[in-house]
């Protein structure tokens, strides 16, 4: 078996997905995702020259084609890149359960639960919208809430989102109670000194991590966090392969690993990076904002993985892209369950490509009071 073709789709909707598929001379095709946002032109470049070194070769040497990937332009793969590099490793994936008649968990070695628990999004400008949502989540049987640090717009003055946020995980916890468990996602908007402020005073509601409490460059921050709180942190979820975990990972300095498949290297690297994080008691909690190929992908990750803690679920599957993809996974009760097809078990639909023109735009912005840029 060859690969013949390696074609990028760039899909709007609700956002910008990039979906990747790698097709064979024997007829069978693989679907993989992408995961830089608001760069799909800039992934789907990236692709497009790889593809010059994958075409012809046998997909099933994944290994072999994903050390290829990183290395072949002598410069290493990174960010772009990488994510470029995780479209097409989980399309790979994907071609080789379906190869062997598998799902993609059987690859990896078999199945270690039988369902997996995940986490919405919990949306509202007010702390009391927070909790709403969050009931209306826990009655439809989420065992989990996660919201973001709350902003004013386009504006994040520090200090104030300090006291906000812990206004809103106080009002979450007293509406759905002790057993549900928080997650509050700062998405790297403070500085330590604010983060540790933050966590520490929401120790006592006790949320489950506080995820990404500072910004993601220089591992070596989280150092004072560790030491000055303990409320768990995740962190992870911008790292592009093993090599950005290894500092975090070696020093113990996150209680989660938000690896994101489709930025850290594919199935391929995020399963090494749980490897390693096993070895330091570090359970996997992966990042996932993205569409039905990253939800699938992530599921077989976790049903194969021992030191899974929770999946991230921000679209519930079959909420979106239902024409492009035909059969997702499935979600009952706050939990997603495979459906034992080989491969990832979803279906891409290509004739429905064009219904889905790309959406012009780039990311939100937010800025401080005086009109700093800040990260959103």
């Amino acid at each position: 078996m060859k690969i013949t073709r390696i074609t990028p789709y760039i899909i709007g909707d609700v956002r910008n997905f990039l979906f990747v598929e790698v097709e064979t001379d024997d007829g069978i095709t693989g679907i993989g995702e992408a995961g830089i946002t608001w760069k799909e032109k800039s992934e789907a470049g990236y692709v497009e020259q790889l593809a010059y070194s994958l075409v012809g070769e046998d997909p099933m040497r994944i290994e072999h084609l994903w050390q290829l990937m990183l290395r072949v332009g002598f410069f290493p793969a990174n960010r772009i890149g990488a994510a470029a590099i995780s479209a097409i490793d989980i399309a790979l994936w994907d071609i080789k359960g379906k190869a062997l008649g598998v799902p993609v968990y059987e690859l990896l070695g078999g199945r270690v639960r039988d369902k997996v628990v995940a986490y919405p999004h919990v949306v509202g400008d007010t702390p009391e919208a927070l909790a709403a949502d969050a009931k209306q989540k826990v009655a439809q049987g989420w065992r989990f809430a996660r919201f973001n640090l709350p902003d004013d717009g386009d504006v994040l003055d520090p200090r104030k989102a300090v006291r906000d946020g812990y206004d809103a995980i106080a009002a979450v916890r007293e509406a759905v109670g002790d057993e549900v468990e928080l997650i509050m996602d700062v998405h790297t908007r403070l500085d330590p000194t604010e983060a540790v402020t933050l966590c520490r005073d929401v120790e006592h509601l006790k949320p489950y991590f506080i995820e990404d409490p500072i910004r993601s460059e220089f591992p070596g921050a989280l150092k004072r966090l560790r030491q000055l709180t303990g409320t768990p942190i995740a962190i992870g979820e911008q790292w592009a392969t093993k090599w950005e975990f290894r500092e975090t990972i070696e020093q113990d300095l996150t209680d989660f690993a938000r690896i994101d498949l489709c930025i850290v290297g594919g199935i391929t690297e995020a399963r090494k990076v749980a490897g390693w994080c096993e070895t330091h008691y570090i359970p996997i909690a992966p990042h996932n904002p993205l569409g039905p190929v990253s939800t699938a992908a992530c599921l077989h990750l976790d049903m194969a993985t021992s030191n899974f803690a929770v999946q991230e679920c921000a679209r519930p599957p079959g909420t979106v892209l239902p024409e492009l993809f035909p059969e997702q996974v499935k979600l009952v009760d706050g939990h997603l369950y495979t459906n034992d097809a080989p491969g990832l078990g979803i279906t891409f639909n290509r004739d429905a490509v064009s219904a889905y023109p790309p959406v012009e735009g780039e990311c939100p912005r937010l800025s401080r009071p005086d009109g700093t840029f800040t990260n959103w």
